[in-house]
């Protein structure tokens, strides 16, 4: 399977109002400069998606959702479905982020049961991993890895419906960043997991990495083996950054 195009996405968490729109507008107007080598893919809140999604249209970047029930419909107050995502125009959701798993005690079973709603809904689904200090302090961040991988990956995955993302959650909003040999061991180790799970499409599921990627860090990280784009937060606020960011792939 060809190496796959990186994917340089930007969860913008809870930040964003109708204002936002000039922001966008500016990554709009930038994105031409790596059209066809890295897709491009900005994750507002939920009340932007909407008009994110029109602003967006046959422009070469896409809109994603941050989070999803693993419902359709119901009686889940404040609850939002990949059906309701997807009609308002988003092509992914990111499930399982580490604050999510951290501050709503998501399970891998659940985040599991939200890939499968993102891709039930025809989606995209942006699946995190990733230790904390203390995991990778007492040498088990590849174990957690593994375990994460194995119980949050849905059945069926494929290199066209998941994404795998690996933020260290030491290292997201810290400023701290593992060396571009840490980054290599963990994106090695998920590609040959994928592999072994999945054949041939787990070779092509791209793998990116997030965790203080900034445009002055944005070479070298995305310049590591099996790292395929990267998950990006707060520098994905601001076009010059996050487009910064995605000129590692411009040359």
């Amino acid at each position: 399977m060809p190496k796959p195009r990186p994917l340089v996405a930007g969860n913008w968490k809870m930040n964003g109002s109708k204002a936002s729109a000039a922001e966008l507008g500016k990554i709009l107007q930038g994105a031409g400069e790596t059209a066809g080598k890295v897709d491009l893919m900005v994750c507002p809140p939920a009340t932007l998606i909407l008009a994110f999604a029109a602003a967006t249209r046959d422009s070469p970047v896409q809109i994603g959702g941050q989070d999803c029930h693993a419902e359709p419909a119901g009686a889940f107050t404040g609850d939002i479905s990949a059906e309701m995502l997807a009609d308002a125009g988003a092509v992914a959701a990111i499930v399982g982020h580490s604050e999510r798993r951290t501050y709503h005690k998501e399970t891998d079973a659940e985040v599991r049961a939200k890939a499968r709603a993102a891709l039930r809904a025809g989606l995209t689904a942006i699946v995190c991993i990733g230790e904390t200090r203390e995991e990778r302090e007492a040498h088990k961040t590849l174990d957690v890895v593994a375990l994460q991988l194995d119980g949050s990956l849905p059945d069926g995955a494929t290199a066209a419906n998941v994404v795998v993302a690996y933020e260290p959650v030491w290292a997201i909003g810290t400023g701290l960043t593992p060396t571009p040999a840490d980054v290599a061991d963990v994106h090695g180790f998920i590609r040959r997991r994928l592999a072994e799970r999945f054949g041939a499409e787990g070779e092509g599921i791209r793998i990116l990495y997030g965790g203080s990627v900034k445009p002055a860090n944005a070479k070298e990280l995305m310049a590591v083996a099996e790292v395929n784009g990267a998950l990006v937060g707060g520098a994905s606020l601001k076009a010059d950054d996050f487009l910064g960011i995605a000129a590692a792939y411009r040359d």
